[in-house]
């Protein structure tokens, strides 16, 4: 059984450290046999809306993108995703955040980097770069009601309890058991 702790907190609030929360929980005889969480190496990642697409002067397939941070700052980085439209939600990566590779899978961090004559300080991000998934056509959009300038973390982020159910515990095959 799978528990995200997101929907644990709908039912009860939760201040406990991941580690303790999954031994208590297999204290009581739900024995937590793995701890998935998402989104704790997204440093540096932050919501933004995209402004502008303005057409690469050098290039056909990429365009310069204007991201607005939040807090009246604003970013111009080169984009290649045939996606990437004004006035969407949009997962971004600043200088130092750490993002995967699509083409080693390996972590790294964003430099500065000059495409085709172009400075550009950052990154739009797909769900690959992000390791959500392998999706890496276009960029990750998300919902218009996501907050600008919040950690990404904060929005898509959650830690996964895998719970083994024993078979006098069918109570436990949903979380409101749990």
């Amino acid at each position: 059984m799978k528990a995200p702790l997101n929907w644990l907190k709908d039912y009860i609030a939760i201040n406990l450290p991941l580690a303790e929360l999954a031994r208590r929980l297999t204290m009581a005889g739900s024995e937590v046999e793995n701890l998935i969480v998402t989104g704790g190496n997204w440093e540096g990642i932050v919501t933004a809306t995209v402004v502008e697409v303005a057409a690469h002067p050098n290039a056909e397939r990429l365009h310069l993108v204007t991201v607005d941070l939040g807090d009246g700052k604003r970013q111009t980085v080169v984009c290649g995703a045939p996606n990437v439209k004004a006035g969407q939600r949009v997962a971004f990566g600043g200088l130092g955040a750490q993002v995967v590779d699509p083409d080693s899978g390996k972590t790294v961090k964003l430099k500065a980097a000059k495409i085709r004559g172009v400075v550009s300080e950052g990154m739009i991000l797909s769900e690959r770069e992000l390791g959500i998934s392998d999706k890496h056509e276009g960029i990750l959009v998300l919902t218009a009601d996501a907050r600008v300038g919040v950690s990404l973390a904060d929005i898509l982020g959650d830690a996964v309890f895998d719970i083994a159910v024993t078979p006098n515990r069918p109570d436990c095959l949903a979380v409101l058991g749990i």
